[in-house]
């Protein structure tokens, strides 16, 4: 049976980025599509995907009462005016606020629980706060998909979700025929690539130190970050101290970009030490495209690394272990940079193909009458 779907996550971005190739099947399947997210550059593209598009304000980082609250009507309005049959939540305000004002409209929702993000990671009262609304959101929903199974252990575990309800999934899913495999890049010099939002919880700062550490060494590499300097998000890098990292000579900024695939070609390894994730798209990109990893051993990162397969685990928040892991790599040859590199696009394949994604979304909204 068709069905008008909503989506939601907190930028326009994210939806052309990491849920394009869902949206696309979901029209293909019949299904009507709303698009809901804040406006952004990106927004525009999001018609050739075939889905309609409503811009809705929304305050991503805080945790002011009054405006959670408004957003929860926004969310009412819009679905109650759509009169949607399925709501699809990404993110934390669309998860919390976007269900339960699909819950109180009776409409059928799904959640993806994509990372559990800094709240979780620091704890303390916000931390609780933030359980307890993602308590009262998935009370009702109808399935709740989980990319790690850590994650999915701790919402159950706390009673936030029924387990009966839950499910996993392999990260967003990877675009095999846009990420493919390519060779190494011709050059004597080593190239680490940490592709993130430029936050501590992504290990950022590790990483710098790490690259120190090897400078100090007498390793010839390159050290590059790419990604968005997100000012709004509390454990942001500021502008200012990445201004004085590249001053050093520590690490190439390469700011942001809309070809990620481009930079991970010119890459020989690529680097993430964040303290916890659901799936990092970025690592599974990077071994679509045949790429060692390195990354730290913490829930959603270790998933995308055999270790000393396709890549090498590190201890987290260690810059000293994530520098004697890249140090391995700078001392591997070509040909068994290009073995490990093999390995991880063979694993994306077999276990993280977007199609396994699509699938299960499917499958999930055939099931709601």
């Amino acid at each position: 049976m068709k069905k008008k779907v909503v989506i939601s996550t907190n930028t326009a971005w994210n939806l052309l980025n990491f849920r394009s190739g869902l949206i696309r099947a979901l029209v293909a399947a019949g299904h009507e599509v709303v698009a809901i997210a804040p406006a952004d550059e990106y927004a525009p593209q999001l018609s050739a995907l075939g889905c309609s598009f409503i811009p809705l304000e929304m305050d991503n980082q805080g945790t002011h009462p009054g405006r959670d609250f408004l957003l929860f009507w926004r969310f009412f309005k819009l679905l109650k005016k759509e009169r949607a049959d399925v709501f699809l939540g990404y993110t934390v305000k669309p998860n919390v606020y976007g269900s339960l004002a699909a819950h109180a409209l009776s409409i059928p929702v799904i959640n993806n629980i994509a990372g559990l993000g800094s709240v979780f990671i620091r704890g303390g009262w916000l931390g609780r706060f933030v359980s307890s609304l993602y308590r009262l959101a998935l009370f009702k929903s109808a399935k709740v998909f989980f990319q790690n199974p850590d994650d999915q252990q701790l919402f159950v575990s706390r009673q936030l979700v029924n387990n009966a309800v839950t499910d996993m999934l392999p990260g967003s899913g990877i675009d095999l025929k846009r990420f493919q495999q390519v060779a190494l890049p011709e050059k004597t010099i080593p190239r680490f690539l940490l592709i993130a939002r430029m936050l501590r919880d992504k290990g950022v700062c590790e990483f710098v130190e790490a690259a120190r550490i090897l400078q100090e060494r007498g390793i010839h590499a390159e050290f590059c970050l790419l990604g968005f300097l997100d000012a709004k998000n509390p454990t942001a890098i500021s502008r200012a101290e990445m201004n004085n990292w590249v001053a050093e000579g520590a690490v190439h900024y390469l700011g942001t970009s809309d070809r990620v695939d481009e930079e991970i070609a010119k890459a020989d390894c690529v680097v993430l030490p964040s303290y916890r994730e659901g799936t990092p798209r970025t690592l599974l990109e990077a071994a679509a495209m045949a790429r060692p990893l390195v990354t730290t051993d913490v829930p959603g990162c270790r998933e995308v690394v055999d270790d000393g397969i396709n890549g090498l685990l590190c201890q987290v928040r260690n810059a000293t272990d994530l520098a004697d892991k890249m140090e391995k790599i700078c001392r591997l040859n070509r040909e068994e940079k290009t073995q490990m590199g093999l390995q991880g696009r063979k694993k994306i394949e077999r276990e993280f193909d977007e199609q396994l994604v699509i699938k299960k979304y499917l499958h999930a909204i055939s099931e709601i009458h």
